[in-house]
């Protein structure tokens, strides 16, 4: 038979057109006998194993066909081929098996509330009739043909045809296949194209520039953190220290020759390195699977692998598990704003606008060069939401930091050109409801993991409940604090008498929200130099704002977070090709930085009056907010009163007069070069305080003007609307902390050092 005297069934698969290859290929009943037709492009012969029985070449073509007693072939055949090395293959026929994709799955997917999606998407390792191979599926709903090629079948797409399901959803299981291997989808669209994309939901990627998806067995990780979750679960998050170590996995450190870390190793260096500093928590830069290192992980094309430039799914679950075994929690920076237009990623999938929307002005950041989510698409919202079960599920992942949430929020965000939403509004209703369902799910499914926005504008109740009209979100990065701040430690401390609403603005509404205050990448990159060398001044002056700035933000309401470098005061801008300038902790105010850094974080730990009242107003007082012509800011933080039977018991004891309240601390914060000798400052209560944090200490680098030692009396001169109040040393360019010691202490000789060991 010539090919083009082929039947039209046998010519559409033999051109790798067929919609439904199950309707051909396999075993179907022809008059008493069965009739089992393969196709094998890469085969010289074919046999069936089970009755040792070649089958017959379609002439002209690559198929193959065998007509016989139904008897004598049991339902899950063999198929032996050689193929043109003469090598032998032997495995059963994947088009011997009905679907595999339970119907309720693809019900809840169709509706786009399976959770766990990932569960019922992607290459799987499957057993079905006690037959082991992979299944894979993917969602293509306008495609004509799909075809899972890889090096299992030389990446033909006439190989392994798919059947698809009245969703959209195109399912394959292929018998005897191992994990391990590379593969892609093959796409024909409706207007005859041909493309070949990686799994959406791939677990695993090749290592770029390379884009394959690997065939991922079921981790056989061993997690050792069940008493961590159990305990974060049961964690009052709100009133506890929250200190983040932002970290670009990929500059932080490398290994001898330049090469990138394993996750295994930079969990060993990382982790003694972050509980050494006392930090609470580090931040990873996105390690989900991305093609171009420039893009710093935000470009995202493998929403379910971590990335391979750092080792296997293990090795990052070893990752997690190590920062847990050591107190540290791990938060996880998730690109759910946009993705990018490469070929073999998410964009214009099946040949249509699938993921984004079709309308630019809708599906594309002009800024950004990405495409946007199509929020209100079930499917698309089951994608993302499943992504975000999956990280904090399977590796127990402690909170996703949300970036870019503005650019979701709003239809005309960084465009004049834009489409109003139904009401005619610029609010995306669809991104919001998306939002919310994140949120709420997340909180239901994974008890104590937290979700934190980074949200630039002033979009109201981001950290609301959802069910009192807000967006659901733990924690809003307080981008108006940040950008304030930095403003202010810009100027000449000459003019700073000037601009200091820069640093009482943020109190105006520093408790209509969760706030954590961030110092992150954003702001020592894109030619804004370090934070260093923001500051102004000689090295001196640099070193002693930058010491400066970090006080104030640990003793500022909100949760905090420092960007990798900064705390050691690295002076060249971050560049995500080279690792830090791990160098300049040879020089002593490089290392006094450090300290400081590691001082903050215990004294903001420590002392509950710094971190239990971040988010409401109880937490925090000014003392005198006005003195702008000495460019001083001098407030008190405070803690909960102390439970009944303790404040009994305190006020009956020789410790504490009536009145007193130990659970605060008293903030000063010079902002100019000079040292304010008796500076008088009120206080709240009668008694004595120590300076137990002075950010001019020597051994920070700082000049050593201090306060000593020794407690400080109080002298019932009032002042700033207190009966009492304090003469103290104010040094230049430096922030202290006073703390109210007990009265026996404060009478006896020797008390606890005021500057750091």
């Amino acid at each position: 038979m010539s090919h083009h005297q082929l039947p039209a069934t046998l010519q559409s698969l033999t051109e790798a057109t067929h919609a439904d290859p199950f309707a051909v290929l396999g075993r179907h009943r022809d008059g008493e006998d069965v009739l089992v037709r393969a196709i094998l492009p890469q085969a010289e012969t074919v046999t069936l194993a089970e009755v040792q029985q070649e089958m017959q070449r379609v002439s002209g073509t690559d198929i193959f066909e065998w007509r016989g007693s139904a008897e004598a072939l049991p339902e899950h055949y063999r198929l032996i081929w050689r193929d043109q090395d003469h090598r032998e293959h032997i495995a059963h026929d994947p088009y011997s098996f009905p679907p595999q994709l339970p119907d309720f799955d693809m019900h809840l997917f169709g509706e786009g509330r399976h959770w766990h999606a990932y569960r019922l998407l992607g290459a799987r390792v499957h057993e079905t009739d006690a037959i082991a191979g992979v299944l894979f599926a993917v969602w293509a709903p306008n495609a004509t043909r799909v075809s899972v090629v890889g090096e299992f079948n030389a990446w033909d797409g006439r190989c392994h045809p798919m059947r698809v399901h009245g969703n959209g959803v195109w399912e394959l299981f292929i018998p005897d296949l191992p994990p391990g291997l590379l593969y892609k989808f093959e796409i024909r669209a409706r207007d005859g194209s041909i493309l070949l994309k990686t799994d959406p939901y791939g677990r695993r990627f090749e290592v770029r520039p390379s884009t394959a998806s690997l065939i991922e067995p079921p981790s056989a990780y061993r997690w050792r953190d069940e008493s961590w979750r159990l305990a974060r679960a049961a964690a009052d998050w709100q009133h506890r220290p929250m200190a983040i170590y932002e970290v670009h996995p990929g500059s932080w450190q490398r290994g001898p020759e330049g090469e990138m870390l394993n996750y295994r190793e930079l969990a060993e260096r990382l982790v003694d390195y972050v509980k050494d500093l006392g930090f609470t928590h580090i931040e990873l830069m996105p390690i989900t699977e991305h093609p171009f290192d420039l893009s710093w992980g935000y470009q995202t094309t493998g929403y379910y692998a971590p990335t391979s430039r750092f080792g296997s799914p293990d090795d990052f679950r070893y990752l997690v598990d190590h920062c847990h075994a050591n107190g540290i929690g791990v938060i996880l920076d998730w690109v759910p704003a946009h993705f990018p237009k490469d070929a073999h990623g998410l964009g214009r999938f099946d040949g249509t606008a699938l993921y984004e929307h079709q309308d630019p002005r809708l599906g594309e950041h002009l800024d950004w060069g990405t495409l946007i989510f199509n929020f209100g698409r079930s499917e698309v919202k089951n994608f993302l939401i499943s992504s975000a079960l999956f990280w904090l599920e399977e590796f127990h992942i402690d909170g996703l930091r949300v970036d870019a949430v503005a650019s979701m929020l709003y239809l005309d965000y960084s465009r004049t050109d834009w489409v109003p939403n139904q009401y005619g509004g610029r609010e995306n209703i669809e991104a919001i409801a998306f939002l919310r369902e994140l949120n709420e799910i997340v909180h239901d499914q994974v008890p104590g993991a937290l979700v934190m926005a980074e949200e630039s504008t002033s979009w109201p109740q981001v950290t609301r409940p959802t069910y009192v009209g807000g967006l659901g979100f733990d924690l809003k990065w307080n981008m108006g604090w940040m950008n304030d701040t930095l403003v202010y430690f810009k100027e000449d401390p000459i003019h700073r008498q000037y601009h200091q609403d820069a640093l009482t603005f943020s109190m105006l509404y520093a408790f209509t929200e969760n706030f954590l205050l961030p110092l992150s990448h954003d702001e020592v990159t894109h030619g804004k130099r370090s934070l260093l060398y923001r500051m102004p001044g000689d090295e001196w002056q640099r070193f002693a704002n930058l010491r400066l700035l970090y006080t104030y933000m640990y003793t500022h309401p909100g949760k905090k977070l420092l960007f990798m470098g900064s705390e050691f005061g690295q002076g060249e801008e971050w560049d995500s090709q080279r690792i830090l300038d791990w160098y300049v902790l040879e020089y002593p105010l490089h290392q006094g930085i450090q300290q400081l850094v590691r001082q903050a974080n215990r004294l903001y730990r420590d002392e509950p009056a710094l971190h239990q009242l971040d988010f409401v107003g109880e937490g925090f007082e000014w003392i005198d907010c006005h003195d702008a012509h000495n460019s001083v800011l001098v407030y008190q933080r405070k803690a909960r009163a102390e439970d009944e039977n303790a404040a009994q018991e305190a006020a009956s004891t020789s410790t504490h007069q009536a009145g007193q309240r130990p659970a605060h601390l008293v903030i000063a914060l010079n902002f100019t070069p000079v040292p304010r000798r008796e500076y008088r400052v009120g206080v709240p209560q009668a008694g004595a305080y120590r300076e137990v944090f002075n950010s001019d200490a020597s051994a920070f680098g700082g000049s050593g003007v201090d306060n000593g030692n020794a407690p400080l009396r109080t002298e019932p001169v009032p002042w700033m609307n207190y009966a009492q109040s304090l003469l103290l040393t104010l040094p230049p360019l430096a922030g202290i902390v006073l703390k109210p010691v007990p009265t026996s202490a404060a009478e006896g000789a020797n008390g606890a050092a005021a500057t750091p060991d």
